[in-house]
């Protein structure tokens, strides 16, 4: 019970705080209008590192993410049993997380009429600068297995200033990395919110791009999984 508690508030929090940024910078009547790509990856960062501290007070090891779970499980570095607490954590604290972001900027979503003017499910959920499945999915891929596999070797990542280190490493591969697709990284960042977008009654929303939505749930699972796959071999 508190993996799962500490990963729904975990997720709750950095949903909160990356997608809020994601609303401040598109939506009408922002005074964050206008900030930039290196803004945004901060922002994300950030909010990964308050996510992990929070969920690891209160009880789990913040991995705050499907890919990392999964990743970690299948060779080992985190037991089965605890998986399916954490997936439901991280899927319904990312859901809520939407919510409130939804909520909180709900008068901002009823100036900004099109989804040229910024209200757009890009606010809750990733896309691709050149849509290309293949590439799409090789680019999730990629960065989620240099994510995941710098974790495992950062040890006890929920510890310390540990924390840091991975909003700082959020940062960089969005630096790097993350201008093909949006860096989703993580299936329920995706795909928890860009449900919200679907069912919630936000006004003047547009298309929430469910036949891209695979991308971001296999390609990061795959990234975690190659991860695992390779720290196990060296370590063997």
């Amino acid at each position: 019970m508190s993996g799962f508690i500490g990963e729904f508030f975990g997720m709750m929090i950095l949903i909160v705080f990356g997608t809020g940024c994601g609303a401040a910078i598109n939506l009408k009547k922002s005074y964050a209008k206008g900030s930039n790509w290196l803004y945004v990856s901060l922002a994300w960062g950030m909010a990964v590192t308050f996510g992990v501290y929070a969920a690891a007070n209160l009880g789990s090891q913040g991995h705050l993410n499907p890919a990392v779970t999964i990743g970690f499980a299948c060779f080992g570095f985190f037991p089965w049993h605890e998986v399916l607490p954490y997936l439901l954590g991280q899927f319904l604290g990312a859901f809520v997380g939407a919510v409130l972001v939804a909520i909180q900027f709900y008068p901002h979503f009823k100036e900004t009429k099109t989804a040229e003017e910024g209200n757009n499910v890009g606010i809750f959920a990733t896309g691709p600068a050149i849509k290309n499945n293949l590439f799409n999915f090789l680019s999730e891929t990629i960065a989620t297995f240099f994510f995941v596999f710098t974790l495992l070797n950062l040890g006890d990542f929920d510890k310390g200033l540990k924390p840091i280190a991975v909003g700082l490493l959020i940062m960089v591969i969005g630096q790097a990395l993350g201008g093909t697709t949006g860096f989703a990284l993580n299936p329920a960042r995706d795909w928890s919110p860009r449900f919200a977008y679907t069912v919630l009654p936000i006004p003047n929303k547009s298309d929430a791009n469910w036949s891209y939505a695979w991308v971001p749930m296999f390609g990061p699972l795959v990234g975690g999984i190659l991860a695992g796959a390779l720290q196990y071999l060296l370590i063997k």
